[in-house]
């Protein structure tokens, strides 16, 4: 195989490797599961997916900004004043998650995961998500579950 070629192969794998996800309601359903958020805080399977639509369309790579110069991070979007470090930013952050923000943009959720399980712990818990308090909940969030053979 010629050099050049080898090299495109390997650059695709790569770019590949780091692109962010957007997953399917049940998808995200087992990794969450899997992952230990289903009852984590009391806090249902059904919550986490529907807050997770409603703040990113289940989009690993969602960044929202706003007015006060903070962003938005990943599929539950996590706030940068407040739980990451934003490196692009001047303003400071809390970083309360001790982690970088683009982190929160990848494929790999874990890390995501890990900052909302913080977030919780919070005595907000999952009011810190106003996308979960709008449309979650009080609500009747069986849909969110239903068929994913949990």
């Amino acid at each position: 195989m010629a050099p050049l070629l080898q090299t495109l192969l390997l650059l695709a794998c790569f770019v590949e490797a780091t692109q962010a996800k957007i997953f399917d309601r049940c998808q995200l359903a087992h990794v969450l599961k899997d992952n230990g958020l289903d009852a984590f805080e009391g806090i249902s399977l059904a919550d986490w997916i529907c807050m997770a639509f409603f703040e990113s369309g289940f989009d690993t790579e969602a960044i929202d900004w706003h007015n006060d110069g903070t962003k938005d991070y990943g599929i539950f979007h996590i706030n940068s004043g407040w739980w990451c470090k934003d490196e692009s930013l001047d303003s400071s952050s809390e970083n309360l998650c001790s982690m970088n923000c683009k982190d929160l943009s990848d494929d790999d959720i874990t890390d995501d995961i890990n900052c909302a399980k913080r977030i919780v712990q919070d005595p907000q818990s999952m009011g810190a998500w106003n996308q979960w308090k709008m449309h979650c909940k009080d609500q009747d969030l069986f849909r969110w579950v239903k068929g994913c053979q949990l």
